[in-house]
């Protein structure tokens, strides 16, 4: 297992350090390169996070950023992760980030989706330098749900997106497979609250596609980062 820890005394303090350490990997990266590549999740939980990372001094304009995984829903959709990042994250400064999303139209089609998705993202400057990941207390990381119908797909392709339809969860999904985020230059995986914490230490002890997040935890090449607070 790779991972490294970074325990903090409440919410607020993680996502403000946190906020500090992936600024500072995407400033890094922006020196090396010229650009850096940003992958968020979404859900609530992320966005404390994402309205101190608009705050942070970046060259915004050499930043793309994207989501790890987006629910097959209109853009205007209240479930739509894309709505999310464009209220919380890309503000003020960060308004001069490119976004990528995975569509602008959702189809019922999701091979053809999935395609054409695969396309647009084909262009980026890959690989990732930093992917924010999220967890569910299923075991779930990106849309990499056990046992969901397209998740073997998610779990193998080379291609950097997949389809899944999780039974659990409402809407079928695009997701950043399980190759194109062990490539990441950095892993970030945020964790608040007891049922969390024990979710997650079950997944240290051996990968198992029952609990697909214990996949990265065990075979990223480079630690991850695993942020902790109560």
């Amino acid at each position: 297992m790779n991972i490294t820890r970074h325990p903090c005394r409440d919410g607020a303090v993680l996502a403000q350090a946190l906020a500090a350490d992936i600024a500072e990997r995407l400033r890094a990266a922006v020196a090396e390169r010229g650009q850096a590549l940003l992958a968020v999740s979404g859900g609530k939980s992320p966005v404390p996070l994402f309205q101190q990372l608009s705050q942070q001094a970046l060259p915004w304009a050499q930043v793309t950023v994207l989501l790890v995984d987006e629910r097959c829903v209109p853009p205007d959709h209240p479930d739509s992760n894309s709505a999310l990042v464009r209220q919380h994250l890309l503000q003020g400064e960060a308004a001069a980030a490119r976004w990528c999303p995975f569509f602008d139209t959702v189809t019922n089609d999701l091979p053809a989706l999935t395609a054409a998705a695969n396309l647009r993202l084909s262009k980026l400057p890959w690989p990732l330098d930093v992917a924010v990941l999220g967890m569910g207390e299923d075991g779930h990381t990106a849309s990499l749900f056990p046992h969901a119908p397209g998740v073997d797909g998610a779990l193998t392709s080379t291609a950097p997106l997949a389809w899944t339809r999780p039974s659990t969860a409402p809407h079928a999904r695009l997701t950043l497979t399980l190759p194109t985020l062990l490539a990441a230059r950095c892993l970030v995986l945020p964790l608040q609250g007891a049922a969390k914490h024990a979710v997650f230490e079950r997944a240290c002890t051996a990968p198992t596609a029952d609990l697909p997040i214990s996949l990265l935890l065990h075979q990223a090449p480079s630690p991850v980062q695993v942020w902790l607070a109560p």
